[in-house]
């Protein structure tokens, strides 16, 4: 029988490794996102065989096996293991050659479904740096507008020295989008926490935005593949005409810089985050399979 358990953040030294492997550019296949978001999903784990697998209660559904060598031997354990649990085998999260592989090692045995919800949105870092082009004035006349609004402000890294003001500005931002009654927004709000406690520990990057003395605005991303900056954070007082292509622009100049995309994660089928993920005109959109074992 599996054992699958909680995340720790001790997992992070044997999962890590085996991401590596894979250089997959979809923003799940990252530690950090894994652990800040696995207490609100119900997301369990497990080293099969040295494969690293994830189980979400939440969909009844497990993660594409991460390893070293054919995942088929893992593959048909989790069908056990389904079967004698007594729900539907599915895998989530499939993409980049994931779905072809599958196929064929168990050829017509699946499925596949894709939810436009879950996309990865992946841009040109150097587009996010500069934003030049015409498709791209709209960004740079808010940043215009910020600049001309607000003559006093400086990006600064998240640090000791300031992440008590992000952890302070997050409590406001929640005062200002009622969070005590937005079930999703408590979710989110959880997931700002843990990555905010364990920055150092779970190795993230992150930058602000201060307006003389007050923080309006941060981001938080790490390191995703070799050529990918993955971003799983930003927050920012959207009262503030500009504040969220500042963060944007200055959070990807300074971290991101040495790499070619950057992941801006999905829309979760938001229309306001949909519209505005897509005015920054994504390189990539990286949609990700689901595939369901045919009856």
């Amino acid at each position: 029988m599996l054992e699958f358990r909680n995340v720790l953040l001790e997992d992070k030294k044997w999962i890590d490794p085996l991401y590596k492997i894979n250089q997959f550019r979809s923003c799940e296949f990252s530690f950090a996102n894994l652990y800040i978001w696995h207490e609100q999903y119900h997301t369990q784990i497990a080293n099969v065989d040295g494969f690293f697998v994830a189980k979400s209660a939440h969909s009844h559904s497990f993660s594409f096996p991460i390893g070293d060598g054919t995942p088929k031997p893992i593959i048909e354990k989790l069908m056990k293991y389904a079967d004698e649990e007594g729900f539907p085998f599915r895998l989530r999260g499939l993409c980049e050659g994931a779905p072809a592989a599958l196929e064929e090692m168990f050829p017509g045995k699946f499925e596949f479904s894709a939810d436009r919800a879950y996309s990865d949105y992946i841009y040109s870092a150097e587009s996010l740096s500069n934003l030049t082009g015409k498709k791209l004035s709209a960004k740079r006349n808010h940043i215009n507008n910020f600049l001309a609004n607000h003559p006093v402000w400086q990006f600064e890294p998240i640090t000791e020295d300031n992440i008590k003001e992000c952890q302070e500005m997050t409590v406001k931002w929640c005062q200002m989008n009622n969070c005590k009654d937005d079930p999703e927004k408590q979710k989110e709000l959880k997931a700002v926490q843990l990555a905010l406690n364990n920055m150092d520990t779970l190795n993230l990057k992150g930058g602000l935005i201060r307006l003389e003395k007050d923080v309006i605005a941060f981001s938080i991303g790490e390191p995703l593949t070799d050529d990918t900056f993955v971003v799983h954070i930003e927050k920012t007082f959207s009262d503030i005409q500009g504040a969220y292509p500042i963060i944007n622009r200055e959070f990807v100049r300074y971290y991101a810089k040495d790499y070619t995309y950057v992941n801006r994660e999905e829309d979760l089928g938001v229309p306001g985050l949909r519209k505005a993920k897509l005015s920054y005109r994504p390189v990539i959109l990286l949609d990700k399979y689901e595939a369901v074992l045919k009856n």
